[in-house]
């Protein structure tokens, strides 16, 4: 089990080159690839994305690349050598034009004109570029793994602890259930006695009116259920497979088995501890959310 939140690094150096790579995980339905890279690493964002969901199955991912070469430089200074004519061919004629004017027009304000140079950003090997993202963000993603399986395994031991305070409760309902009749029964016993002052009790309605409520305050195959889910949800919280979304569809049978107990239940203890089990159905939602 991993967790979805996470961070991972690679540092990737060839030929005078340096490329890094971070990725940030967090939370997501899906896997939702965020990049923030340089205007030359555009072209090779497959890479990024194809290396990414061969290693993730979901999470928002933020992608940050730094690229970085030591040594030779990646500009070149070019030099418009037409325009530069131009420039000097001017000077020369406004200097004969204006013979009384002094000429300081030199190489430096030659240099200074507009666009006689100018810079620009020397291509790199466009394989190479590419190899070393491959490499970089493979090792990234492992990174970022090992981070999530750590966090992974404590939601998982975190989950296990939930998954047995709702047994625990799930087994007060057990013994709490076959009581509620026996309650009911005399409850009603007592009510019918005291408005009818002494009267005998027609003990065929009264066994009518217990098997009517008994029917439809039965709770059998709500807890068969559950405990049945109890023990698939155990399965998915051991297995070594990304289980999140099937752990947040069997929360909601969970939830919804649960509040079918609430609805049938009109005494107090069940009711009660129903509605513990809801909110510890809400805490266990809330670490699933957390899970690849």
């Amino acid at each position: 089990m991993n967790s979805m939140t996470g961070y991972g690094k690679a540092v990737v150096e060839r030929g005078g080159k340096s490329l890094t790579i971070e990725l940030k995980s967090v939370n997501h339905r899906f896997l939702d690839v965020s990049t923030k890279i340089p205007r030359a690493f555009i072209a090779h964002e497959d890479v990024i994305r194809s290396g990414l969901s061969k290693a993730l199955t979901r999470g928002h991912i933020d992608v940050f690349i730094t690229y970085t070469r030591s040594g030779e430089t990646d500009k070149q200074v070019t030099v418009d050598m037409s325009l530069a004519k131009g420039y000097v061919e001017a000077a020369q004629a406004l200097t004969a034009a204006f013979p009384q004017l002094n000429c300081d027009f030199n190489v430096n304000a030659l240099m200074r004109s507009g666009d006689v140079l100018s810079l620009t950003q020397t291509e790199d090997d466009a394989d190479q570029i590419r190899q070393m993202l491959i490499e970089a963000v493979d090792e990234a993603a492992e990174q970022l793994n090992k981070m999530r399986a750590i966090e992974g395994e404590a939601l998982r031991r975190d989950l296990l602890a939930k998954i047995d305070n709702f047994e625990t409760m799930l087994q007060r309902v057990k013994t709490i259930a076959p009581q509620v009749v026996e309650q009911y029964r005399a409850k009603l016993t007592d009510r019918v006695t005291e408005a009818l002052s002494g009267v005998e009790i027609d003990g065929a309605k009264l066994a009518n009116e217990v098997c009517f409520f008994a029917d439809k305050s039965c709770i059998d195959e709500e807890i068969t259920r559950l405990t049945s889910h109890i023990a698939r949800a155990r399965e998915l919280v051991n297995a070594d497979e990304p289980v999140g979304r099937k752990l947040d569809f069997l929360i909601q049978e969970f939830n919804r088995e649960t509040n079918t107990i609430c609805s049938k239940s009109s005494f107090l203890d069940l009711t009660d501890t129903a509605l513990a089990m809801k909110n510890e159905i809400e805490k266990i939602r809330e670490q699933i959310q957390n899970i690849e």
